[in-house]
């Protein structure tokens, strides 16, 4: 039988089942062939925090969100166009999201009598007629699948587990996504169980074939590859791609990298892919704890290395007095912050913005730290290199603040080539600096930037010492003189607001520079409010667009662009912190537009608000 193919443009597909029913490899891997295909895309990973949530319920499901298109997108989609559904859990949680008239494959097997009581159904929606709004495709995933490994010596429980390999294999022919390289995946995955690899791929086949033969499907569908720009591009998530970019910023300062870290979700991942790469010479340890993380990496520093600590917001309240001490002695530091719900352990798989204030001020006693946000999965890569440039030239511990979202998000990134990326040169000292010729100033300053000499211990005739005692202006020695203290006090603050002058201007985004209303936003809301702004352009509408990556010290043009429109809104995933900093430093009434779901914004919820705005003019 031969099937119609439909062109699409773009198509948002979301995979959702219980916990334990590879909800997320299947999205990776989908995800991977459509890379692999060139398509533009952008995917959100949902789960829940726990180990084995309870099988079955609503709190157990997950999901993974995909959006692929021939074009440039932003966002992982508002809404899917095509639900996966492993069980009734899954369906029910993910229900409202789907649009009417949206696809639906469900795995019949698993609607069971006791399945459907766990989540409230009273009856089989499969079967009545309360799906009757949308396309329903009801397929036995896990018996076909059982089926289909029949020849293989696996328990009929082991062989289920094969279902999420089959529902990917249907999707990848309905979709035309390449298979390949999933089958050598399968195989390097499970290279030491050859058993468990080749059922795997005959699943992931049979689900292929079940969508060439079956008369449930009359179409399959095809989105062209998308026009980048000419360059070698590779799917890569928020984790990968700093991790990337801290070890480009190790090669191209010439400095060994140590990370020091303890695990946390969602900031694992770093450690786990810099361990990959010692042939580069980077050192991981894995710490007993917080404190000893950071503290380890702050004695790397010490030594000369770019130091390197990794977290998320519970981790950053109990790293914050070496975080301190890295400012009181002025050492390059780097403190990744990927931010999670709060507090406490809040909801450690969901994602927000709230570690801003704790960012800025979350230390005691005047210690200024330069913070740095990036805006997208990609752009990790480009922030950990910025983080790690203003470390070592000023001297200083420095924030980034990615987020869950960021940091299991994925999209395509171009990689860079070596010229592209900036100058990270290190001077140690090597020679005294005082006026006799003999004597080592540790606490001397360039300048320019104000940076005190990183003199690595054990260098002959630079012995000195540091700590967390107040220390004298040049000498370094103990000191409690209150005029001294107040001078080094408001060194350490001009050297942070110093580097204003040497990052770039914000940038707006006004085509015909006449809009009245600014959209101004930071870290992960780039995507939704990018997106936003296109729609309502695209009614009709004006409104500008700018976006911070540096947040502490601003951009040296901040004030002068916020007083250039006549209302600017914040959206935040908080409850205004930025928007707090910036009234009080630029006292411009910025419009605060704030929700604390764990979840990213969506396009069309923003651009409701912009156009709200607008007209309120």
């Amino acid at each position: 039988m031969t099937k119609q193919v439909q062109q699409l443009d773009r198509v948002i597909i979301r995979f959702a089942g219980d916990s334990g029913d590879g909800m997320q490899l299947t999205g990776d891997r989908f995800t991977a062939g459509t890379a692999e295909f060139g398509n533009d895309l952008s995917t959100l990973p949902n789960f829940p925090a726990e180990i084995r949530a309870p099988a079955g319920t609503l709190p157990g499901v997950s999901s993974f969100q995909l959006h692929f298109a021939d074009h440039d997108i932003l966002t992982p989609g508002d809404a899917p166009n095509v639900l996966v559904a492993m069980n009734p859990a899954a369906l029910k949680a993910n229900l409202p999201d789907l649009p009417r008239g949206g696809d639906i494959i469900a795995n019949t097997d698993e609607f069971t009598k006791r399945n459907l009581q766990k989540v409230g159904y009273t009856a089989n929606p499969l079967e009545d007629d309360s799906l009757a709004e949308w396309r329903v495709h009801a397929v036995p995933l896990t018996s076909l699948t059982v089926k289909a490994l029949e020849g293989f010596d696996l328990s009929k429980k082991d062989a289920e587990r094969s279902k999420n390999m089959f529902a990917l294999g249907l999707l990848s022919w309905l979709y035309h996504r390449p298979t390949e390289a999933t089958v050598q995946f399968l195989e390097t995955k499970f290279a030491k169980k050859p058993d468990i690899a080749k059922a795997n791929i005959a699943a992931f086949q049979a689900g292929w074939n079940y969508g060439e033969t079956t008369e449930s499907f009359s179409v399959s569908y095809e989105v062209k590859p998308a026009k980048l720009a000419p360059g070698v591009y590779r799917n890569i998530s928020g984790n990968q791609a700093l991790a990337y970019g801290l070890i480009a910023a190790s090669v191209r300062s010439g400095l060994p990298l140590f990370l020091g870290s303890y695990p946390i979700t969602p900031a694992s991942d770093i450690l786990h892919e810099l361990s990959k790469h010692k042939r580069f010479g980077i050192r991981t340890f894995q710490a007993e704890d917080e404190i000893a993380g950071v503290g380890a990496a702050l004695g790397a520093a010490f030594g000369g290395a770019l130091g390197v600590t990794t977290t998320s917001g519970p981790g950053v309240a109990l790293k914050a007095e070496t975080v301190g001490l890295a400012v009181t002695t002025e050492l390059p530091l780097v403190v990744v912050d990927v931010q999670r719900a709060g507090p406490s352990t809040g909801m450690p798989t969901k994602t927000e913005q709230t570690d801003l204030l704790m960012a800025m001020y979350g230390r005691n006693g005047e210690s200024p730290v330069p913070i740095v946000a990036p805006a997208t999965p990609s752009d990790c890569f480009d922030a950990a290199v910025e983080a790690a440039r203003i470390a070592v030239k000023y001297r200083t511990p420095v924030m980034l603040l990615s987020d869950g979202y960021l940091a299991n998000g994925s999209e395509p990134w171009k990689v860079p080539s070596a010229a592209e990326l900036p100058d990270i040169s290190v001077d140690f000292a090597t020679a005294p600096n005082g006026e006799d010729g003999t004597t080592f100033l540790p606490f001397a300053r360039d300048p320019e930037t104000l940076a005190r000499p990183w003199a690595i211990p054990g260098t002959a005739g630079l012995e000195h010492r540091i700590g967390g005692i107040e220390k004298a202006d040049g000498t370094g020695n103990i000191s409690y003189d209150p005029n001294n203290h107040d001078k080094m006090v408001r060194l350490r603050q001009a050297k942070i607001d110093g580097i204003a002058a040497d990052i770039p201007a914000l940038e707006v985004d006004d085509p015909d520079g006449d809009a009245r209303v600014l959209v101004l936003g930071w870290g992960s809301t780039y995507g939704p409010i990018a997106a936003a702004v296109r729609r309502i352009r695209k009614s009709g509408g004006k409104v500008a667009q700018a976006h911070l990556r540096h947040l502490n010290p601003l951009p040296a043009n901040t004030g002068e662009v916020l007083r250039s429109y006549d209302k600017v809104l914040l959206p935040e995933i908080n409850l205004g912190q930025l928007a707090l900093l910036l009234r009080a430093r630029f006292l411009v009434d910025v419009i605060s537009y704030n929700r604390v779901r764990g979840l990213p914004f969506k396009a069309e919820e923003l651009a409701s608000v912009i156009q709200d705005v607008i007209d309120s003019e």
